[in-house]
């Protein structure tokens, strides 16, 4: 009897979040919380500031452990597959929290539906979706036609209404699409899928949005030199965003302390503004990508992410569009904190173009960033000090110098 109670005590109907999680992901210890709670993620980032709800269809024991292991416990069952959810509710590495997919319906075990089930395959059928005509507080999509513009319509027609709605997705770039779509994206997908690789991408692309709600860790550096340098392979970065005055990359000579190096948004008498472009530095130089990581400026290229920051450390992902690599002056920057004796550098095309980010209580002065045409030693900047041993971009701990 003890494992029928553990496969019974949490399926209760679903009713929408009531409250934030502080971290990522959240396993409530309370087994009367809401399936939809349970595995719901937090994302505040500019494109899903509402929380997402993942929920998993499979007959694979292998993805069911994976998600779990990632915090998504609500899986759906369809009516061949009912005793897998008896099984694993009993042989789980944790607490499941098992649904079953009926004509139209979704229904938890004691047979009250926690959600509809609409097919739609025709723009007809897309047009007569309406909030109101739906009884479920838990609407879930099946786009068997699948395209990016139904989502998009999907989302229009229930903007204003409290329903939550999923889509069903067969792979990690449908439900990319269905989360991000207009901006806001859908509440939550169902990812039906017999394949590990999809839930462990989806993990990964949740990690990536979710460091956008931290704030990077910058600290003040003062200048200590400034040299003219020759001619370099320097790497001009086009995002496919449009970066504000105070945003730019994260760059340096040694991962152990990168640079904020502004982006060529600020008006100049000579030059069109390009608030896409980051004039980021020589091929050799380091870059700050998504996940704690860091690569080669001459390694990124169209469809690489990568981090932008602003002057109060706040940080988004941006997809690269663009990378031109073209000889020019270089000069050299060398900075230290006051509590460090370690010196780290930077070099930049020398040009009025190219500026460094100051620390934010420059911004009384009107002073955003100096370009480094104007630098002097002394001058304050902004600088992310870290781990300086890397494997594959990857902060690792061992012992390491670098000059």
């Amino acid at each position: 009897m003890a494992s029928v109670c553990c496969f019974t005590s949490s399926l209760v109907p679903l009713h929408r979040p009531i409250h934030q999680f502080s971290s990522f992901l959240t396993i409530p210890n309370n087994k009367n919380t809401s399936a939809t709670a349970t595995a719901t993620a937090i994302v505040p980032s500019t494109s899903m500031k509402n929380s997402k709800t993942v929920w998993i269809w499979t007959t694979t024991q292998h993805v069911m452990t994976s998600a779990l292991e990632r915090g998504w416990n609500t899986f759906l069952f369809s009516s061949p597959h009912q005793n897998l959810a008896h099984h694993w509710s009993c042989t789980a590495v944790a607490v499941i929290f098992p649904l079953f997919v009926g004509e139209g319906e979704i229904l938890d075990g004691q047979g009250k539906r926690v959600a509809s089930v609409i097919d739609v395959s025709t723009p007809e059928e897309l047009e007569r979706l309406r909030p109101e005509d739906e009884q479920s507080e838990n609407i879930v999509v099946n786009l068997l036609d699948w395209q990016v513009i139904p989502a998009e319509n999907i989302i229009a027609a229930f903007h204003n209404s409290q329903k939550r709605v999923f889509a069903i997705s067969n792979s990690t770039s449908e439900a990319k699409i269905f989360l991000e779509a207009l901006e806001h994206g859908l509440d939550g997908i169902v990812l039906k899928v017999e394949d590990v690789e999809h839930v462990l991408e989806l993990k990964e692309y949740f990690d990536k949005r979710a460091e956008e709600s931290n704030l990077l860790s910058l600290t003040k550096a003062t200048v200590t030199r400034i040299q003219v340098a020759g001619m370099g392979d320097r790497v001009c970065v086009d995002l496919c965003s449009l970066m504000k005055p105070g945003e730019g990359l994260m760059v340096g000579s040694f991962a152990r302390g990168l640079f904020l190096v502004h982006s060529e948004c600020l008006e100049s008498n000579y030059i069109a503004s390009r608030p896409f472009r980051v004039n980021a530095g020589p091929v050799h130089a380091y870059v700050a990508v998504p996940g704690g990581r860091t690569c080669y400026l001459s390694e990124l290229k169209s469809g690489k992410e990568v981090i932008v920051v602003d002057q109060q450390g706040r940080q988004r992902v941006a997809i690269v569009g663009r990378v031109k690599i073209e000889t020019r002056p270089l000069i050299l920057v060398e900075a230290k904190r006051d509590s460090d004796s370690q010196t780290v550098s930077i070099l930049l095309q020398n040009a009025e173009t190219v500026a460094l980010i100051c620390p934010p209580q420059c911004e009384a002065l009107s002073k955003t960033a100096v370009p480094v045409t104007s630098l002097k030693v002394g001058d304050e900047i902004l600088l992310r000090v870290q781990g300086g041993a890397r494997h594959t971009g990857i902060e690792i701990q061992e012992f390491i110098v670098e000059i």
